[in-house]
């Protein structure tokens, strides 16, 4: 193992200790992994039929074809369109709960849930076009929720999604209807996109990718329809100052760890930590009960809460190491199984709660919104239960963490802006796009991934682009890399940001009442959340009368590691953002693929791949992209 494996300073004090008890971390795993597959690495095997598996000969002198006679070129395409499909099912999943927790909620009521935030209820029933004049709001949720689930049920082909065509820019619409992309129903586009990859389908892959695209589309629009109606049920975030890192364990108190991306669950627990803290308090934990976040599900409450951040994807395991944590309570996606066998070392427990993602070693407590409160009571006495069976010589919590400035929604960065300028809230922002104070906007998403230092190449490219001016945003584990290690402060702001930009930064911070800058990174959620910088620049499209390619904005995922950030990173490059991708993806045996994604795709869409895995290369060619579409703005 790499003896520096992690900017994050935690994992100086932690890993060290992993390697001393013999107890496996990600990194381990990843070194027993190597050699890995050169077949797998650049993405010409095929395990799609029993015949195989296939593996084409990258370099000419071995098979060209497998078994069924499929190219290099269309093995490729077919296992990149089924991530995408796999990526758009995780998220619109996600969305799915929600929309069918809202629709209980206004059939029937809920006990433990309600409509937190009835102005973004009315604004979402506007987007959609709904009447709300007269009618209540349980009534009104309960049309919104019908109306999103429209958008897993249309069988009008003819017709595209509710939430893609209400939300993007007519100009971009048009493109996409166009290029023949538009999905109309997200169940039936995954649908699509397995039949076709069947042994004995689809062998064209130019055809295949612009499936692929279509099915991307639909992961974009289960994943607006998640966060819009997330924001009414739970409170849209606005700005709020918390810390991040592992060093917001408290040994004093119960330790509850949040994991993963629903908020049905999380919200409920946190309400539930607040009654039963003097059952904590009662129980020798003279703190009470301490409730942090990990992953996107920790982004979810920390802007919704301000609850802390302790870590994201790729050190869920040594956050386990510190001994501290009495309970990490999951639900679904970016959870590695490993954490059942690393808190049976300690005296944590790993509780699952969905029916369709149990952990072999793990206890189960089957969680739904109409026993909400009664389970969530059992996990968090069960909490309890364990802090009392905690070894206090064996807690080894980090002194690291950050102050963090977080929670900026589309409605919160407007109502910054409004304190500027009222009449026209846009209208800082775009005059200073137009005159160069700031030079564009780049959103990092994405995952961690061992093959990198985690978190680094967030780090550093975010640093090259914010001393050139460049207005940045954040989310998932990116927001949480840059949370951890203190990019969302006034200090860092101060420290990082060009001229320019700190002066905008600075005008609007101070008009906000911040009494100084904005940070330089603006957390925006979770993952699912990539769609609220979607938003902000599709008013900007909208107020200039452009098309989203034509903004100087670029996307980046340095660490990208799941299907969840090749869906994203696709639908990005499909409404026109040049991305960065900082992990080489497993096409690059089929340079016919690599074609389309990096350079045909800029053609069609105005957005296009840009692979790069080394991080001050990659600021580079995300700054030269935002001066090219400045260019093409002519300003």
């Amino acid at each position: 193992m790499p003896q520096k494996v992690s900017i994050d300073k935690s994992m100086d004090l932690l890993v060290p200790l992993a390697k001393k008890e013999g107890i496996e971390t990600p990194w381990d795993r990843y070194e027993k992994m190597q050699p890995q597959c050169g077949f797998g690495e650049l993405g010409v095997c095929c395990r799609i039929c029993w015949k195989g598996p296939c593996r084409i000969d990258p370099f000419g002198k071995g098979p060209d074809r497998g078994i069924c006679g499929a190219t290099a070129d269309v093995i490729v395409a077919r296992n990149f369109i089924r991530m995408q499909a796999a990526g758009a099912a995780a998220h619109s999943e996600h969305g799915r709960h929600i929309a069918l927790a809202m629709e209980h909620l206004g059939k029937h009521g809920l006990e433990a849930y309600s409509i937190k935030d009835e102005t973004k209820l009315m604004s979402i029933a506007k987007t959609l076009g709904l009447e709300t004049d007269g009618r209540s709001t349980q009534e009104i949720a309960l049309e919104v929720a019908l109306t999103s689930l429209q958008d897993y049920m249309n069988q009008d082909s003819s017709t595209g999604c509710i939430w893609l065509t209400k939300t993007l820019p007519a100009k971009r619409l048009e493109k996409l209807k166009s290029l023949g992309v538009m999905p109309h129903n997200i169940d039936a586009i995954i649908t699509n996109i397995m039949g076709r990859t069947h042994v004995g389908c689809e062998a064209d892959h130019v055809n295949l990718l612009m499936g692929g695209m279509r099915g991307a589309l639909a992961d974009y629009t289960g994943m607006v329809l998640a966060t819009e109606l997330s924001d009414a049920m739970f409170g849209t975030p606005q700005p709020v100052v918390t810390k991040a890192n592992l060093g917001v364990l408290k040994e004093n108190a119960v330790n509850i760890a949040l994991h993963g991306h629903n908020p049905l669950l999380s919200e409920v627990i946190c309400d539930m930590a607040i009654k039963l803290n003097d059952e904590a308090i009662a129980a020798g934990a003279p703190e009470g009960i301490n409730v942090v976040g990990v992953c996107c599900t920790g982004n979810e409450i920390m802007l919704r809460r301000g609850i802390p951040l302790a870590t994201n994807y790729l050190s869920q395991d040594i956050a386990l190491l510190t001994g501290a944590i009495d309970s990490m309570v999951v639900d679904v996606q970016c959870i590695m199984p490993s954490i059942a066998s690393v808190g049976s070392c300690f005296h944590t427990e790993i509780i699952t709660t969905v029916p369709d993602n149990k952990i072999t070693g793990a206890r189960h407590v089957e969680f739904s919104e109409e026993d909400a409160l009664e389970k969530a009571k059992e996990i968090v006495q069960l909490s309890i239960e364990a802090f009392k069976r905690r070894d206090p010589a064996r807690v080894n919590i980090p002194n690291v963490k950050e102050t963090a400035i977080v929670g900026f929604s589309k409605e919160s960065i407007v109502a910054a802006l409004s304190k500027v300028n009222a009449e026209d809230p846009l209208k800082p922002l775009i005059d200073a796009i137009v005159s160069g104070d700031i030079k564009g906007v780049a959103l990092f998403a994405g995952c961690n991934n061992t093959r990198v230092k985690h978190d680094d190449s967030f780090m550093t490219i975010v640093k090259e682009l914010l001393a050139k001016n460049v207005l940045v945003l954040a989310t998932g584990c990116g927001a949480g890399a840059f949370a951890k290690n203190g990019m969302m402060t006034q200090e860092a702001a101060r420290k990082y940001c060009g001229e320019s930009l700190l002066g905008v930064l600075t005008a609007v911070g101070t008009a906000a009442g911040l009494k100084g800058p904005l940070p330089p990174v603006l957390h925006m959620g979770s993952c699912v959340d990539n769609s609220r910088a979607v938003q902000v620049a599709s008013a900007l499209a909208n107020a200039l009368d452009v098309d989203l390619s034509d903004l100087p904005v670029v996307a980046s995922a340095p660490e990208m590691m799941s299907e969840k950030a090749v869906s994203i990173g696709s639908w990005a490059v499909a409404l026109g953002f040049p991305t960065h991708i900082g992990i080489v993806p497993q096409i690059t045996g089929a340079p016919g693929v690599v074609k389309v994604l990096t350079e045909d795709a800029k053609k069609l869409f105005g957005g296009y791949f840009i692979p790069e895995p080394d991080p001050m290369a990659a600021a580079g060619k995300l700054y030269e992209a935002i001066m090219e579409k400045r260019q093409g703005l002519g300003i």
